[in-house]
């Protein structure tokens, strides 16, 4: 198909935006959803078999899946079906598997919510230096405004906030502020 002004090529994609957001906002979507998958696919073969085994016990089939178990190991150690029991009342052996098994269990969890507490610190790392970013800009926003009123000379009423908004905001003093209105605050406690 030849491409014209008139008929530009058009992708799967573009044919089902939704004409209710902006191109930026679409464009924001798609990056994430990149990033994401970008992310998942760079996962080790540990981390996807941890995750995989996480992903599945997380679900009621897991649950459903040991009812069964339980309830097959009973009747099977009962004596009611008939079968030599191999593992009589208390159920050591069934108390010992179920027992490696949660030690199991809880290594694979904690090993997905190590991963995913690193990609929770890498997006949070991302929003601050974009925060920072923002605010950096719009305090040169509001100091051209603040310029461009002078200029026209249109006075700022007594009780503006304009000052305060065209000081450039340090994180670190916010974070002194923060500790120290949290020490103020558990000194009251």
């Amino acid at each position: 198909m030849a491409t014209t002004k008139e008929n530009p090529p058009k992708t799967e994609e573009k044919q089902k935006d939704n004409p209710a957001l902006s191109r930026v906002i679409e464009r924001n979507i798609r990056t994430i959803i990149h990033l994401r998958t970008k992310t998942a696919k760079e996962r080790n073969i540990q981390d996807r078999i941890a995750d995989s085994i996480t992903s599945f016990s997380g679900r009621m089939i897991f649950v459903y899946v040991h009812v069964v178990w339980f309830v097959i190991w009973i009747l099977l150690n009962s004596g009611w079906i008939g079968v030599r029991i191999f593992d009589p009342f208390p159920y050591g052996l069934l108390t010992m598997v179920v027992s490696l098994e949660a030690i199991f269990l809880s290594t694979f969890v904690l090993i997905s919510q190590n991963r995913l507490s690193q990609e929770s610190e890498h997006r949070a790392d991302l929003n601050l230096q974009i925060g920072l970013l923002t605010e950096h800009e719009l305090t040169r926003v509001l100091q051209m405004l603040d310029a461009i009123q002078k200029k026209v000379g249109i006075v700022d009423h007594k009780e503006s906030e304009m000052a305060d908004l065209e000081m450039e905001t340090r994180p670190e003093d916010v974070l002194a502020e923060i500790h120290r209105l949290q020490a103020i605050e558990h000194a009251k406690k």
